[in-house]
């Protein structure tokens, strides 16, 4: 006679999933994926139907927490709409007073399953939620604006599920490219309500979305012809084996696994699950993201980004390391000496110029042919790139634009590590999203403009005097030295593109 168990209702007030597949003594395996969502009431729907898409591993079932993070829109409403909609087995969480924003919507979710340590009276689970419990072979970390491409949850799950020691698996990113404003008419009576959706934009906004596709296309590439591992298991789309973040609880003493001592959470996280496990990148899998549409917006983002990455490096008190560490170092060191060859380069053409001792040698066209070429081919293998966008990357216009603004970022984040007031990251983020702050770029250029519209007048100015014998003999010898400087620097970028040229005739696709 088989042994079959009656599973009881829960009898708190706690929100339970409709689930069935409670058989016998146990349930059928199942993925349940997180997904945080504050005011995401135009982008949740999107986001669920790309789950509603997939196509599950066999015997698998999925179940859909959407947590409703100090919304003051329609996101819950929407949200079990589309659940509804899609068939999804899907229940919404409601935070109340969260003020870990992203982190404490992450745990909410993780504590309404596995429950919450710092719970004072210590109820114990019913017979049905430690069977839920069990049957939770895997957690989908999700952003409410991202979707998954079809099969991608189950190319997460083959690759979550190859090995033992495997703690996460990240889906390939790809930005999700805005379309041509100039589509719709004015005269449309929905025109402000298309252009407000976010799904269209003009052609700086389209030139924007592909300098971060193909930067991160970059990424992703280079990940994959190093082996595949990851130093972050991006927030968009990750699939997470519990025990894995289970065993960051229990180490660190914490009552969810995502914490806020970082601004990048989900790099301080893949960090604590590299003491024990490995994480990867799935070589298939994709998911469609939304990109920064303006400079402003992107340039918090990356402040918040490269900010967060500095602190981990840099931090004694966070203790947790990387075996990328050392990785993460050189990115941060090529990063440095591609700005100081540009800073250099300039320095000394300008004094060589001014001083009448410029020299032009063909050698120089070394490194511009080889950043060319580096910069078309990962302008092909970016994913759905557009003929503009080889082009512009081939004549290098796009990528020193898009190179400038990250030496901008570069130099704000390791010259505010000087400063004694720590910044919050997300909120300048979202204060950006919602223009409530503006870029100063405008400032900026007409700055750099005017620097420049003086430098020139100088130099014609005192033309006779800086051409001078006595002046260029004083100036020579550190002209000198600044170009031995920069030609071994260049030499060396110069290697490095070669070798990445040479890596990426490779199978791997971004």
């Amino acid at each position: 006679m088989e042994n079959v168990v009656s599973i009881p209702s829960v009898q708190d007030d706690r929100p339970t999933l409709n689930i069935h597949g409670v058989k016998h003594t146990y349930m059928k395996p199942r993925i349940t994926a997180f997904i945080p969502a504050h005011n995401e009431e135009k982008s949740i729907r999107d986001c669920l139907a790309g789950l509603g898409d997939q196509t599950l591993p066999k015997d698998v079932e999925l179940d859909v927490i959407v947590i409703a993070d100090n919304c003051t829109d329609r996101t819950e409403e929407v949200a079990l709409a589309a659940g509804e909609e899609f068939n999804l087995n899907l229940k919404v969480l409601t935070t109340i007073n969260n003020k870990q924003r992203k982190v404490g919507a992450l745990n909410s979710a993780w504590k309404s399953i596995y429950g919450d340590p710092l719970d004072l009276y210590d109820k114990k689970p019913s017979v049905y939620e430690e069977f839920y419990k069990t049957s939770v072979k895997a957690i989908l970390g999700m952003d409410a604006d991202s979707r998954l491409a079809p099969d991608a949850l189950t190319q997460l799950w083959e690759g979550l599920m190859s090995a033992r020691n495997i703690g996460g698996v990240m889906a390939k990113y790809t930005m999700r490219m805005p379309k041509k404003k100039s589509l719709i008419s004015k005269d449309d009576v929905h025109y402000e309500e298309m252009i407000a959706s976010g799904q269209y934009g003009g052609p700086m906004t389209r030139w924007w979305t592909h300098q971060q596709k193909q930067d991160m296309a970059s990424w992703l590439l280079d990940l994959q012809y190093r082996g595949g591992s990851t130093y972050v298991l991006g927030g968009q789309a990750t699939l997470f084996r519990p025990e894995a973040l289970q065993d960051i609880i229990e180490e660190n003493k914490l009552d969810g696994p995502w914490q806020d001592e970082s601004d990048v959470e989900d790099m301080l996280l893949t960090w604590q699950i590299q003491k024990k496990w490995k994480t990867l990148i799935s070589p298939k899998a994709r998911c469609f993201v939304d990109s920064m549409r303006s400079y402003h917006t992107f340039r918090q983002q990356r402040n918040k980004w490269q900010g967060g990455t500095v602190e981990l490096l840099t931090n004694s008190d966070i203790g947790v390391k990387s075996k990328h560490r050392s990785k993460i170092w050189r990115s941060q060191i090529k990063t440095f000496i591609d700005l100081m060859i540009r800073l250099l380069f300039i320095s000394l053409l300008t004094v060589s110029v001014a001083t009448d001792q410029f020299f032009w040698s063909w050698i120089w066209l070394t490194p511009i042919i080889l950043a060319s070429v580096l910069n078309t081919i990962l302008a092909l293998k970016t994913p759905m790139h557009r003929p503009i966008d080889v082009i512009l990357a081939g004549l290098l216009i796009s990528p020193e634009m898009y190179m400038w603004v990250n030496f901008v970022t570069f130099s704000h984040v390791w010259l505010g590590k000087l400063s004694a007031h720590k910044k919050d990251g997300w909120a300048i983020q979202y204060s950006a999203e919602r223009g409530t702050t503006r870029s100063k770029l405008a400032e900026g250029l007409v700055g750099i403009a005017a620097a420049v519209g003086v430098l020139v007048y100088l130099a014609f100015h005192y033309r006779d005097f800086l051409t001078s014998t006595p002046v260029q003999e004083a100036v020579y010898p550190y002209l000198d030295t600044g170009w031995v400087m920069l030609t071994v620097l260049t030499i060396y970028t110069s290697l490095l593109m070669a070798y990445q040229i040479w890596t990426l005739r490779g199978r791997h696709t971004a």
